[in-house]
């Protein structure tokens, strides 16, 4: 299915400016999340053949394939309820801030095609907790979906870096009886002093607060404890990373996505002048490294998202091989298609057979 999307509709698309092919893209999954017969027809197609079917046991939930959608395409869970019919395995929305906000000038999203790569600086533009959690509360609800659904929070830009707990714990508050499981993300590059959260000792006060305010949902009528993963940069030494590590472990989080975008500019971007996060095939590499890292330092009991440069199933394969349990893409998206998911889970269940 990729060929025909690489063939005729991907020349179309890539004619318009890039963020609103991406809106283009939103809308028609959009409009199909409505039509439930579709999806279900259209999943019939794309899901696994019985005999390939490894559903993943991980965060206490269940993933019919490894195969996710990250968050940044559907920021304001319009569209995700079509996923499964796209192929994937579960699906993250966001990035949710607790105060809507437009995000940076446009334009903000820039395409390198002959890299297949992205530069963006969106800023977290979404409507605001209050707005997503409405929306949310009218969709398919925890248990009654087709694949789990993650909520992916970040920092309002207003909020000083000294009230961002404040600011977490107030979309945690609305978002959390929705989600499946619940991301902390404090490595988007676009956000002013974020990825600041990522120093141990601001990173120990937030996960504290936010995991404190987790565990007390145990306490109240009809709500559990969430599984809570927090997502990393790409641009952070080992030794960094082993003091994340190091709060993960004491707050007890569920798991880690690695990774975010990288402000790091390596061949042909050395020459390229657009601020923001590098997304796609340059990013394979480094983010391989870091999950083999992280898998090693934490003897394969952490589990890992994995994400950054997956454009086909062996970029895929290396990351499960790396120590990844799950993986997401999104500007695989955009150079392979909608039916990209369901190739590659595909091409991944016929290698664990094979």
């Amino acid at each position: 299915m990729g060929s025909y999307y690489e063939k005729l509709l991907r020349p179309v698309l890539f004619r318009l400016e890039s963020e609103l092919a991406h809106e283009v893209g939103l809308d028609a999954m959009a409009m199909l999340a409505k039509v439930t017969p579709a999806c279900r027809l259209l999943e019939f197609f794309t899901r696994l053949p019985a005999a390939s079917r490894r559903p993943v046991e991980c965060l206490g939930l269940r993933f019919p394939n490894v195969v996710g959608m990250a968050a940044g395409f559907d920021k304001n869970a319009q569209a995700w309820p079509a996923a499964a019919a796209m192929g994937f395995g579960h699906v993250e929305i966001g990035t949710v801030t607790m105060l809507r906000q437009p995000g940076n000038d446009r334009p903000r999203v820039f395409r390198y095609p002959r890299q297949e790569a992205v530069i963006n600086r969106m800023g977290f533009n979404n409507e605001g907790a209050d707005s997503v959690a409405s929306r949310l509360a009218r969709m398919p609800g925890p248990g009654r979906r087709r694949i789990p659904l993650g909520i992916n929070l970040g920092k309002s830009k207003v909020a000083p870096i000294d009230q961002a707990v404040t600011d977490y714990l107030g979309s945690f508050a609305r978002l959390a009886d929705f989600a499946d499981y619940l991301v902390l993300n404090v490595s988007s590059p676009n956000t002013p002093d974020l990825r600041r959260l990522q120093d141990e000792g601001r990173l120990r006060e937030l996960l504290g607060a936010v995991s404190a305010a987790n565990r007390a949902r145990a306490d109240q009528p009809g709500k559990t404890r969430k599984p809570l993963l927090l997502k990393i940069a790409p641009d952070l030494t080992y030794n960094q990373i082993d003091a994340v590590l190091g709060v993960i472990a004491e707050f007890a989080l569920d798991g880690i996505i690695a990774t975010n975008t990288t402000l790091a500019r390596p061949g042909f971007f050395a020459q390229v002048s657009e601020a923001g996060g590098l997304s796609g095939a340059p990013l394979r590499r480094r983010s391989t490294e870091i999950i083999n890292y992280i898998a090693r330092a934490t003897h394969g009991r952490l589990p890992i998202i994995g994400v950054g440069g997956i454009t086909d199933a062996a970029s895929a394969a290396e990351k499960l091989d790396a120590g990844a349990t799950l993986i997401q893409l999104y500007t695989g998206l955009i150079y392979r298609g909608p039916f990209f998911p369901a190739d590659l889970a595909r091409a991944l269940a016929d290698r664990q057979r094979g």
